[in-house]
């Protein structure tokens, strides 16, 4: 099959298409890595994205589709920037959700970490998340991964001055928060609906200690 026959029934219009790829791209996209996305060539990619931005410019949108550093990509316009910056730093007063503390949390013990080993840990896709940390100032890029590649991440002097603490150094230890050896061989042996064996020594019958409470502290929870 030619070239010819596979974009006589193209997946989707090349403008739409462009614009769907755009719009999730977090840095700026050149013409081959487009042309590639949407399967059309490379000409007709740079003419369909000269087009929409005239067309952009054109309808006055709060957006505009600039070619910068030979790559393309949304951007918001100049005159908007006042409102823009009012909505950013309105969003800043926000308190953290769960979600954004515990990843917080991964990032700050396990740093220089990439977003896949946060969400390895969490067990949750986490690229919505660490977005808002990078937004709050909290979390800031940390260079590569040498064997993958993969963009790093590390905590701020900001998050430290949120928490309170001078260095990293200072953290709270871990160990108290992560649960001992017996509850977790409990959690197991209920899950599997095993009951478990008496200890050896339990002779008289007697019934062994309550486990201690958890205490659910998380040690960042206080950050704004």
């Amino acid at each position: 099959m030619t070239t010819e026959e596979v974009l006589a029934v193209p997946l989707a219009e090349l403008r739409p298409a462009l614009e769907a790829v755009l719009m999730v791209a977090d840095q700026p996209l050149d013409t081959l890595a487009l042309a590639s996305a949407v399967g059309y060539p490379e000409g007709e990619v740079t003419a369909a994205l000269t087009g929409l931005a005239a067309e952009y410019d054109e309808q006055g949108r709060g957006f505009e589709l600039r070619n910068v550093a030979g790559g393309w990509r949304f951007y918001t316009r100049d005159e908007y920037a006042g409102v823009v910056e009012a909505f950013v730093l309105d969003g800043q007063q926000a308190r953290l959700t769960q979600a954004a503390l515990e990843t917080l949390a991964v990032v700050a013990y396990q740093q220089p970490v990439s977003r896949a080993r946060v969400s390895a840990i969490r067990g949750v896709n986490v690229d919505g998340v660490m977005r808002t940390l990078v937004n709050r100032g909290l979390v800031e890029e940390a260079g590569h991964d040498g064997e993958h590649g993969a963009t790093l991440y590390r905590t701020t002097s900001y998050f430290l001055e949120r928490i309170g603490v001078v260095s990293l150094e200072d953290l709270p230890e871990l160990a108290p928060y992560l649960p001992g050896i017996e509850d977790m061989e409990e959690e197991l042996a209920a899950a599997a609906h095993v009951p478990e064996a008496p200890a050896p020594d339990d002779v008289a019958g007697e019934p062994e200690a309550a486990a201690a409470p958890d205490t659910d502290t998380d040690p960042v929870e206080g950050t704004e």
